[in-house]
């Protein structure tokens, strides 16, 4: 089975609050960091080393969890894993 890791950062956190003011969904999107400057050739720089292999891409999703809620910032990185589903 393939796996795939991702580095992503936060670059929008939108609430979406209920008639009484509480939030009780919130949209994240995030994008795969992006190369500062050069690929260094020792992989010191581990953004660049990501972008070199998934130079762009962007994830789009809605959480409705109440501990999670709030706990998203634009600016924080993540890595995403990708691990397929066994089928049956």
């Amino acid at each position: 089975m393939t796996k795939m890791r991702a580095k992503m950062r936060v670059h929008s956190v939108l609430p979406f609050p209920s008639a009484d003011g509480s939030v009780l969904q919130e949209r994240l999107m995030l994008s795969c960091v992006a190369k500062n400057s050069a690929y260094p050739a020792d992989g010191s720089d581990e953004d660049n080393t990501f972008a070199k292999f998934s130079p762009s891409g962007s994830l789009d999703m809605m959480i409705a969890n109440p501990a999670l809620i709030g706990a998203f910032a634009v600016g924080d990185t993540f890595y995403v894993d990708f691990t397929p589903v066994p089928v049956g």
